[in-house]
């Protein structure tokens, strides 16, 4: 099964929906990424895909990417800079345990979807909507090649 496989159409739809309404309160974006396979550390792997998404161009440096490996069940969350200087030490792995709970129980999409809006309530805390705000990232999933 490949990254694009592993969710139905209606939970892409579902986790991209995560994305719009987690972005609605904050400047700060969030990108998912699915791969098939990772052969290493999957935090590495996420640096390498949240660099060639251009995530690190952000204007206030508060991207956030959910990175997942689908057959070796890997997980990352990477948060750029910005965001990183301003949530608690423990922030993402206490996103990354609640994620796992779900997905431990089959709950792949809502896992992504809960890990998404608690970002996002973190991001809009931080990173407060400006009138003059434009996405500046896609809110697409993005997939490995293969």
């Amino acid at each position: 099964m490949s990254a694009r496989e592993a969710f139905s159409e209606a939970e892409q739809l579902s986790i991209i929906q995560a994305i719009k309404e987690a972005e609605k309160d904050t400047s700060g974006e969030i990108r998912v990424h699915l791969d098939k396979t990772c052969s290493g550390d999957p935090y590495k792997k996420a640096i390498k895909v949240f660099e060639n998404l251009n995530m690190h161009k952000t204007a206030q440096h508060n991207g956030v990417l959910f990175y997942l490996s689908i057959e070796d069940h890997k997980l990352a969350i990477i948060g750029d800079k910005g965001i990183n200087e301003k949530v608690p030490a423990d922030f993402w792995n206490i996103i990354l345990t609640d994620m796992i709970q779900l997905f431990k129980q089959g709950k792949m999409a809502e896992g992504l979807v809960d890990g998404i809006a608690k970002a996002g309530r973190q991001l809009s805390a931080f990173f407060p909507y400006h009138k003059d705000d434009h996405d500046e990232l896609s809110n697409d999933i993005s997939f490995d090649s293969k």
